[in-house]
């Protein structure tokens, strides 16, 4: 039986008066990992990213975005905020918690979040890693849908289209996976998963999965509504910008953000080490884990 290490859960005051929930575990005086969760999840412990930290002696912060789990919501969440706007959230918990420098690494909706910190904190962040996350908004010429799962083309229709939109689609079509249990959350994500993710989803990530989304809809939908806005309006900061050393992992398996979110990123964002991995899906590269701190090590500590 696994012996998880304990967490800190602590809320951390913003400068415009927000709290965000904040979840920390791993050694004292490692160096601080900042994890970007996905679209729709939470912070919640997650052995499967905390054990091989830990073992790296690295410090894994993670923090509920706005509207997720216990963290407020921004006023301007639905109107104008910007990914941007996450790297500063970044910056107010490193603040609390008395860091400076650190690593930072995002998945799916918590990649382009993790190039924000990147892009504009890099006196601060190290190195930075994107793991299946999606392309920019204004990303000329390229077509964010196409490969992905009916339900996500679905969700983006219902994007374009706006706020009240999305707000009818999440509550007609998300809230059932802010109830889904371990043994459920495959068949909730229905046509997203190929039979590599399927294969995934059991037994801890199974666990993780549920759990975060479970507590991403302590405050209904308005986390997930304000965060899909956020990816289709521009991000507020230059990909091709970035100085920071950056890797991008994604499989060409995956169908919630599709293998060319991946190319794209790894041919666009300034000197990319690209990880794009034959036979992977959205969820089965996190088995990688330890492979991915490894990567990110080397890249802040040439």
């Amino acid at each position: 039986m696994r012996v998880m290490a304990s967490h800190d859960t602590q809320l951390v005051r913003t400068a415009d008066g927000r709290d965000l929930e904040v979840l920390v575990t791993g050694p004292a005086d490692g160096l601080p990992l900042v994890f970007h969760h996905g679209t729709p999840q939470a912070a919640v412990p997650f052995g499967i990213l905390e054990r091989p930290a830990a073992e790296r002696g690295l410090r894994t912060i993670s923090y509920s975005r706005p509207g997720y789990g216990r963290s407020t919501r921004r006023s301007d969440g639905a109107t104008t905020a910007t990914v941007a706007d996450d790297a500063a959230d970044t910056a107010a918990v490193l603040d609390a918690l008395g860091h400076d420098t650190f690593v930072t690494l995002g998945w799916s909706g918590g990649g382009p979040r993790a190039l924000a910190c990147a892009a504009l904190l890099s006196g601060r962040c190290l190195a930075a890693t994107s793991g299946v996350g999606i392309a920019p908004a204004d990303a000329e010429g390229f077509d964010h849908t196409a490969g992905m799962g009916p339900e996500n083309v679905a969700e983006f229709a219902a994007m374009a289209e706006g706020s009240e939109a999305l707000t009818a689609f999440l509550e007609e079509h998300g809230t059932p996976l802010f109830s889904a249990t371990a043994d459920d959350i495959a068949r909730e994500m229905g046509g997203l998963l190929p039979p590599v993710d399927q294969a995934a989803m059991t037994g801890e990530l199974a666990e993780y999965l549920s759990t975060s989304s479970r507590h991403a809809g302590a405050q209904g939908i308005i986390g997930w509504h304000d965060d899909d806005l956020m990816l289709i309006r521009p991000w507020g900061f230059d990909v091709r910008a970035v100085q920071v050393p950056v890797a991008v992992w994604q499989g060409s398996e995956d169908l919630m953000v599709p293998f060319a979110h991946g190319q794209w990123l790894a041919a666009n964002v300034a000197g990319a080490q690209a990880h794009l991995m034959e036979g992977q899906g959205h969820v089965s590269l996190l088995m990688r884990m330890p492979d991915i701190l490894d990567d990110l090590l080397s890249l802040a500590r040439p």
